[in-house]
């Protein structure tokens, strides 16, 4: 049996597409954030950070999206979702599997930001414009990559755009996709995979974003 604890518009989706990829059967425990039930004995009694993902399988209860996928990748090397152990391409694979988390923070700060500080005058502009920069560096290394390919690795998709794939939409609600024209691509590629198209399909809502973009206010 595999369950997957899941929050609609959460890093926990990045392992539910890729338990479709892999063609896992699953179950799905839907949480909310806003309800406290991720503070509840239930909850911290298989993630003791209250956080998901988190991935019951095999008598283990695993955390953290990249050590799930890279455990689930392991589990199922025929699927062809991560490079031999020991190649260049696996240490280029494991530098995307790591950098999705170089990325995701600064979304999450700006999701602080943005949406989840009140009052208003709490908010800091200087802040948000200095993670909109940190971003939109992340985001020209990833442009630079897709130069001469349309997937992270030169040996095509694997589990490291899983990673990455999910972060795309959250990204262009702060940074302007016009001077990301590979990135934009990149993304819409990742959201058209059936894998995807089935994961969203079970995902739940996302209510965390109310706006297409978020400007950052004036000083």
């Amino acid at each position: 049996m595999i369950r997957l604890h899941h929050v609609p518009g959460s890093r926990s989706f990045r392992i539910l597409w890729l338990l479709e990829e892999l063609g896992l059967t699953y179950e799905v425990r839907n949480w909310r954030l806003d309800d406290g039930s991720t503070r509840s004995p239930e909850f911290l009694a298989v993630s003791p950070m209250g956080r998901v993902p988190v991935l019951e399988i095999d008598g283990l209860a695993i955390c953290e999206s990249g050590a799930i996928l890279q455990w689930l990748v392991e589990r199922h090397p025929e699927a062809g979702l991560a490079p031999p152990l020991g190649t260049a391409e696996r240490a280029r694979f494991l530098e995307w599997v790591h950098f999705a988390e170089t990325q995701a923070p600064i979304l999450e700060q700006l999701n602080i930001q943005h949406i989840f500080l009140r009052p208003a005058e709490a908010r800091s502009p200087v802040l948000m414009k200095l993670l909109v920069r940190r971003l939109a560096v992340t985001m020209k290394v990833m442009e630079q990559a897709l130069a001469t390919r349309e997937t992270l690795l030169d040996s095509g998709f694997s589990a490291a755009d899983v990673m990455l794939g999910f972060n795309i939409p959250a990204v262009f609600r702060f940074v302007r996709a016009k001077g990301f024209p590979r990135l934009a691509a990149y993304g819409a590629a990742m959201a058209a995979r059936p894998a995807y198209q089935r994961a969203l399909a079970q995902a739940g809502a996302d209510t965390l974003y109310t706006r297409d973009f978020y400007e950052v206010p004036d000083a």
